[in-house]
């Protein structure tokens, strides 16, 4: 019996043209992950999975809403994860050294009683029409 190749091909090109596989002159793709949970595994998930699509090229921006605004806190200090022994904090601190835009949402200030003042280097509050548009955009969202 004779098998088509024809499945073959069309698997072999979905697999070539996945998110994050980046040919040379073709633009890398852009996520926007957004956190709002209070749980650290959660937090430090969210700052795993940043690190490997930026790792794989892809532009990472960074929002933290809610509880999880306090990572972006120069006085949060969490305990680290297993199993590389670290914290979201330095997850998110070497998304920003990778060039990942990270902000708190606007709200988060004004109802968490800190400042900019308070915020780590590099962070900084969002512009509510700015990320708008990035979310209207072709930005790949994902939410924590």
């Amino acid at each position: 019996m004779k098998r088509s190749i024809l499945p073959a091909l069309v698997l072999a090109s979905s697999v070539a043209l996945s998110p994050f596989s980046f040919a040379e002159g073709q633009a890398a793709e852009s996520a926007l992950i957004l956190v709002n949970s209070a749980d650290l595994q959660t937090q430090g998930m969210a700052m795993v999975l940043g690190n490997a699509m930026q790792g794989q090229g892809a532009q990472v921006d960074v929002l933290l809403c809610g509880p999880a605004g306090d990572l972006a806190l120069k006085a949060t200090e969490n305990e680290t994860l297993k199993p590389r022994d670290v914290t979201p904090e330095q997850l998110l601190m070497n998304l920003q050294k990778g060039g990942a835009k990270v902000e708190v949402c606007a709200l988060y200030l004004p109802n968490s009683g800190n400042t900019e003042d308070a915020l780590r280097e590099g962070i900084t509050p969002a512009a509510p029409p700015e990320v708008a548009t990035k979310m209207l955009s072709s930005t790949k969202v994902f939410s924590f």
